[in-house]
């Protein structure tokens, strides 16, 4: 059931009060999305399905912390989920690039040795350019190019504008090709 974010507003307002008739309606309207959001970071539904409800647990104990003069219900609520999304992955040791590389690396009936180990040099050149980078910027390209996050759902996530995303991006890319070149 789509709200408006002035319908949001008002849930949350009440939830605030302690109000449990309006966070029915809250969760029907917002769970999809957030739930889209959580899944997406962990890709597994039975850890997913755990993190959600503890996301609305924290929606409820910080109601009263929402300012809608600084960002919209639904933004707000995205961040708690994404924010605790990547808190389970760490927990949990998500497979991270360096990971890969050696998953990649495994033997291609396909490929030559030469070809595979190439291929696993370049997978660890890549996971230690993205690594020398600042830790928040390394962490948005592993989102938007191994998580496949658009350029709005970062935007949301992180509560900045899609023109800073795309910014952010492109300086990291350049980082990135200029550490590989060296």
């Amino acid at each position: 059931m789509p709200a408006s974010a002035a319908e949001l507003v008002a849930l949350i307002a009440r939830i605030a009060e302690g109000d449990r008739a309006a966070f029915e309606p809250l969760f029907r309207a917002t769970s999809a999305k957030l739930y889209g959001i959580v899944l997406r970071i962990l890709r597994r539904r039975d850890v997913a399905d755990e993190v959600i409800q503890d996301v609305y647990v924290r929606i409820w104990q910080r109601a009263g912390d929402f300012d809608p003069m600084r960002a919209s219900p639904i933004t707000w609520m995205a961040v708690i989920a994404r924010n605790r999304a990547i808190d389970e992955a760490r927990r949990a040791v998500v497979p991270t690039v360096s990971d890969e590389a050696a998953v990649m690396a495994a033997p291609d009936p396909g490929r030559s040795a030469v070809e595979t180990i190439a291929r696993g040099e370049d997978l660890r050149r890549l996971a230690g350019c993205i690594d020398e980078i600042d830790a928040p910027r390394g962490r948005l390209v592993r989102m938007a190019y191994l998580d496949g996050l658009s350029r709005q759902e970062l935007a949301a996530c992180l509560g900045q504008p899609v023109g800073t995303i795309k910014t952010w991006l492109h300086r990291s890319l350049k980082q990135i090709r200029d550490c590989l070149e060296r």
